[in-house]
């Protein structure tokens, strides 16, 4: 099937609370779109019991009906390699020990993420968050949502607010608004930034009303979650521009899966659509040390390598940050590029491999006979 082209005309799935209501939720309402393995089927039985598992039906339409590799089938559908994974925790980056009240967590000095959803238009196999979607009911009340306001406002360091969930766009637009204005309304918080992957499961969600009301409150940014070219649709591209229209700069998060996107082709593909959409690849994740993820997990080398490549095939703003979240915060790993040293200079590897000598003198130091370009005197 065509990057970029679903099973079935977007058209057909109508408005983002039609999609939502006619969420695919069974095997037979799977089975309309694609011919399930026995595989697939047992992974619905049994991985789906555990963790939480739904997909909109315009998503869905992206699938290829046969062949059961497909990247958007595998990001989706349950599957039993979800019940053995040995290094998998549920709580990977800390979230729960950074808990400041039950739906902010503080990871940084200056920033928290703030958490006004448990529900999501998708559900991805590989969510550093299941845990939660996995054990509802959770408290997203008025009461919730004050008390983090309230610790917000009462802590003025704070100048960066993410709003996440679940999805933040699954709640309507009065709600949004009044969240939205409430935040704004805190003198020290500077920027507000919002996740969301409605952009790729349910771009009808988008529409020209919702980006109205978010034009009221910049500094407002926007990250979104491609993952594979196939998720750039017609609709989906439509989608982001409304938002970068509405003068939203658009960042994108990618995670690293393996059998979904885990080459250089396939990423240099994703990225060339993403900044030919106006969306800036921002971050490529190492998938979690999630419970029930390791058949997604590559190498750290592997993520490092696919970077390393991008960095000779395409622009540098193209070219996302590849980093490992951790406890300890998000580490960045990149090619070495530094050799070493000899004398004033440093050695320096591009991108191509060669070895460049570049001047660089300790403080203090005596500068040695080097000319500005690097190279030894004549």
């Amino acid at each position: 099937m065509d990057e970029g082209r679903g099973a079935a005309p977007a058209a057909d799935f109508g408005s983002w609370q039609e999609q939502l209501a006619n969420s695919i939720r069974t095997e037979g309402e799977l089975e309309a779109f694609i011919r399930l393995t026995p595989a697939e089927r047992d992974g619905i039985r049994l991985a789906g019991a555990r963790y939480r598992w739904g997909i909109t039906p315009y998503y869905a339409g992206l699938m290829d009906p046969i062949d059961p590799t497909c990247p958007i089938r595998r990001q989706v559908i349950p599957s039993i390699e979800e019940l053995s994974d040995d290094a998998g925790t549920a709580d990977p980056i800390g979230e729960e020990a950074g808990s400041v009240t039950p739906t902010l967590i503080r990871l940084y000095p200056d920033r928290v993420a703030w958490r006004v959803s448990g529900v999501c238009s998708a559900y991805c196999r590989f969510c550093f968050r299941r845990r939660l979607a996995s054990d509802p009911p959770e408290d997203f009340s008025e009461r919730a949502l004050q008390t983090a306001l309230d610790w917000i406002g009462t802590t003025p360091e704070i100048r960066d607010v993410l709003i996440t969930g679940g999805d933040p766009f699954l709640l309507g637009d009065d709600r949004l608004r009044d969240l939205l204005g409430r935040l704004r309304a805190i003198e020290h918080v500077e920027v507000i930034r919002i996740g969301t992957r409605t952009p790729v499961t349910l771009p009808h969600r988008i529409t020209g009303q919702l980006c109205e009301m978010l034009r009221a409150f910049h500094p407002l940014w926007i990250n979104t979650h491609f993952n594979h070219p196939k998720e750039l649709t017609p609709l989906a591209i439509s989608a982001c521009a409304r938002l970068a229209d509405a003068g939203i700069p658009l960042g994108n998060q990618s995670v690293l899966l393996r059998g979904v996107n885990d080459d250089e082709p396939t990423m240099r593909r994703l990225v060339h659509g993403l900044v030919k959409a106006r969306i800036r690849p921002y971050y490529l994740f190492q998938c979690h040390l999630n419970r029930g993820t390791a058949h997604f997990r590559t190498s750290v080398e592997q993520g490092r390598d696919i970077v390393g490549a991008l960095r000779g095939s395409t622009s540098g703003f193209a070219v996302p940050t590849f980093v490992v979240d951790t406890p300890y915060g998000k580490v960045p790993i990149q090619p070495q590029t530094i050799l070493g040293r000899e004398g004033d200079a440093i050695l320096l590897r591009a991108w191509d491999g060669r070895v460049w000598r570049e001047p660089n003198r300790a403080p203090g130091s005596e500068p040695d006979a080097r000319d500005a370009q690097g190279r030894p005197d004549a």
